[in-house]
């Protein structure tokens, strides 16, 4: 099995590296369906994206897809990605440029794979425009979408036709984060997919893909504590997960793969809608799939 490298881009914080997650995913469970179509607005997601390996588990692509199916189709899309961190808040490429492959030591193919999305100049001004009077945002224009991004979308939107626009998680506290997505929530209602992007669960150290893997207690424990918080939009529990949250210490030793899920829940918290999980299970072991719809 092929372990490669992740890195993720903290160009403001502290450079680091990290593990890939690699080899196949355990066959993935649907926990409830997807929410009913509305024309009205878009839902808004969280993702739990896997590694660059993951475009070869065919059942894993085929949830995504179906999952995708049953929304009506966005006009473009805003990924909010575990593996670019930035201060300030920061717009990535709005054209179409090469993309970013954030890992190393993979077979070679997988520095080959394209997903060439349009990119997404109007959405860039109209998120500048939400965020205008109380953040400061930079560009990185050079910068193309990382795996935390066209991973997941290759099972999603395999025809690359939707303008894609990243931006980076500019803060690791929960709160302002929300905040985030309760500013970015009227694109919505504008055909546009919010869509947060990470794991629930990540703790490299324990990572198994043997045929004997066995879901350790704590994972367990922390991916149902989440799944609850969640589904009730406690944002009382979810700015205090760290604290709160049981086995969290070994769910998480570093937060940026959880964060992206507050994001997403930010942009839900004015409406009622049904809170859903279209894809849960477990893979190599202690890593939770389990992936959020609100609305």
């Amino acid at each position: 099995m092929d372990a490669g490298m992740v890195k993720m881009d903290r160009r403001k914080f502290s450079m680091g590296v990290i593990t890939g997650v690699a080899g196949a995913a355990s066959v993935l469970a649907a926990e409830s369906p997807a929410a009913p179509k509305t024309q009205d607005q878009m839902p808004t997601i969280f993702v739990a994206h896997g590694s660059p390996q993951s475009i070869d588990d065919a059942n894993w692509m085929t949830k995504l897809g179906k999952w995708t199916n049953e929304m009506q189709k966005p006009k473009a899309i805003l990924m909010v990605s575990a593996h670019w961190i930035d201060r300030p808040i920061t717009l990535g490429a709005t054209r179409s440029v090469p993309l970013t492959y954030d890992f190393y030591g993979f077979p070679k193919r997988y520095y080959s794979m394209k997903y060439n999305a349009p990119g997404a100049p109007d959405l860039a001004v109209r998120v500048k425009e939400l965020l205008a009077h109380s953040d400061k945002i930079a560009n990185a224009p050079d910068r193309g979408l990382d795996h935390g991004v066209y991973v997941p979308l290759l099972g999603m939107y395999p025809e690359a036709d939707i303008p894609v626009l990243q931006v980076s998680i500019p803060t690791m506290e929960p709160a302002p984060l929300i905040e985030l997505g309760r500013k970015l929530a009227p694109l919505r209602r504008e055909g546009v997919l919010i869509v947060g992007s990470g794991f629930l669960t990540h703790n490299l150290g324990t990572i198994d893909f043997s045929a004997t893997a066995q879901t350790p207690t704590w994972a367990k424990e922390f991916d149902a504590w989440a799944a609850e918080a969640l589904r009730n939009r406690s944002t009382t529990d979810l700015t205090r997960y760290r604290e709160k949250a049981p086995g969290v210490k070994m769910a998480l030793p570093t937060h940026e793969h959880f964060v992206p899920v507050l994001v997403a829940l930010g942009a839900s918290l004015e409406t009622t809608e049904t809170v859903t999980f279209p894809i849960t299970g477990f893979m190599g072991g202690s890593f939770t799939q389990r992936s959020v719809q609100f609305g």
